[in-house]
């Protein structure tokens, strides 16, 4: 038996598997923080809703990856404050995130975090590993999906040129 057999969590990391969990730990950390930021700016009761979501997500993806880290003798990145709940009123208009805004934003981030969910997983050699940036990319997917319908039926999507069919040419 070798030393990349058996039990993967008795197997030892590799530096890429290392980086990416610790960085995947960060990244999840600040997207709390921001997340946090925008239920205070968000006025739709939907909008708040997928921010929930994201940020039981994100805080579940910070348990996780920092769980595996510790377990494997590493020491995670630093768990930033929580940001205390604000009354959207208290938020100057000018300065204040839209609902539109935060829309394209999360759904941009949401985007980013499949391909450095799938980027994980190519890149794993532990099953565990993989397995777990699986199932993070599969609720990100469910989460985008969400986020993608709640824009459309908004009126928030603004999307990019359209191809339209283009009608032949008639010969006479």
């Amino acid at each position: 038996m070798g030393i990349l057999s058996g039990n993967p969590k008795d197997e030892p990391m590799h530096y890429g598997e290392i980086y990416n969990v610790w960085m995947a730990s960060m990244m999840a950390k600040g997207a709390l923080s921001s997340y946090q930021a925008y239920l205070n700016h968000a006025g739709d009761k939907d909008l708040k809703k997928v921010i929930d979501d994201l940020i039981d997500q994100a805080k579940l993806e910070i348990k996780e990856c920092d769980e595996l880290l510790t377990d494997n003798g590493l020491v995670p990145a630093p768990l930033l404050p929580e940001r205390p709940p604000v009354r959207l009123e208290d938020i100057p208009v000018g300065a204040r995130f839209s609902d539109q805004e935060i829309g394209a934003m999360i759904a941009a981030g949401t985007s980013a975090g499949m391909v450095a969910c799938s980027t994980v997983m190519g890149q794993s050699i532990r099953e565990d590993i993989g397995a777990l940036f699986a199932k993070y990319h599969a609720t990100k997917a469910a989460i985008g999906l969400r986020i993608l319908k709640m824009s459309k039926e908004k009126g928030w999507l603004i999307p990019p040129p359209l191809q339209m069919k283009r009608l032949e040419e008639v010969s006479v």
